[in-house]
């Protein structure tokens, strides 16, 4: 019983004191490393990226260039 509580209270500790670092804090990660994600997606879905059947292994999106 004392070991569980001595990890639990030093993850407490742990996860209060990273919540109040200030700009290295899990709350200022978070926010910074959203644009880049969202750009990512973005990218991902523009191209067609990872997008295959299971089954067959094939893309699911078909692109064609719309000059043609």
């Amino acid at each position: 019983m004392t070991t569980e509580f001595v990890l639990l209270l030093g993850l407490f500790a742990f996860i209060l004191l990273g919540a109040l670092v200030g700009n290295r804090g899990p709350v200022k990660t978070f926010q910074a490393s959203a644009p880049r994600l969202a750009a990512k997606i973005e990218r991902d879905i523009s191209v067609g990226h990872k997008f295959n059947r299971a089954d067959t292994g094939e893309p699911t999106i078909m692109w064609h260039d719309p000059n043609q």
